[in-house]
């Protein structure tokens, strides 16, 4: 066998193997949460700071874990003992290792409330179809940045009386049905918009 190809097995058979495949899996659900923010289909942690210490965190005890596995495989020492000692060291040497590295990466990485969809919540918006009801409508909101944004908003009319949205009219974004992924919208006056910008 060829040595790539013999060490390319000799990693894989130490990173799929005890103690190494423990924070491997962490690993991989590290990886999998950042391809998801990265595509839009999830929303970010509250504060980046949070999300580089666990993914730091888990990196560096994967690293240690497998360094220490690979060690113990070449000095030729077997058993679970052993090896529950490299995963709890590289557990402890990861805390150490990302309690020190975070000091300066705080610094780096400001601290920010990160956007979400019910941010638009309290605010107005414009409505862009022809009619709004229980299934249908659109509307183009302003987020707290300036920018415009096209979302799903729907009416729920409990009274004869109150006036049907349709485009043009302004509205109230008063909640977000996450299961749905639409805005609850109601009529309203654009003149008590409290983020409208004076005049």
């Amino acid at each position: 066998m060829p040595g790539e190809a013999r060490e390319m097995t000799e990693f894989l058979r130490v990173a799929l193997g005890f103690p190494a495949v423990v924070p491997g899996l962490f690993l991989l659900v590290v990886l999998a949460y950042w391809a998801l923010v990265a595509c839009g289909a999830l929303d970010a942690l509250a504060g980046a700071a949070v999300a580089v210490l666990v993914s730091l965190f888990v990196a560096v005890a994967w690293f240690a874990c497998l360094a220490g596995a690979v060690l113990l495989r070449r000095g030729d020492v077997s058993g679970v003992l052993p090896s529950t000692g490299v995963l709890v060291a590289s557990v402890l040497l990861s805390a150490l290792l990302t309690r020190l590295l975070m000091r300066p990466l705080r610094r780096m990485v400001a601290e920010e409330a990160v956007p979400t969809r019910r941010d638009f919540v309290g605010r107005m918006c414009v409505i862009s179809t022809g009619r709004v009801d229980l299934r249908f409508g659109q509307a183009v909101v302003r987020a707290a940045d300036g920018s415009a944004a096209v979302i799903q908003v729907r009416q729920q009319r409990n009274r004869d009386d109150e006036p049907a949205l349709k485009a043009g009219s302004t509205a109230l974004i008063f909640d977000y049905d996450a299961e749905g992924e639409f805005f609850w919208v109601m009529p309203y006056d654009a003149d008590l918009d409290p983020h409208r910008s004076p005049r």
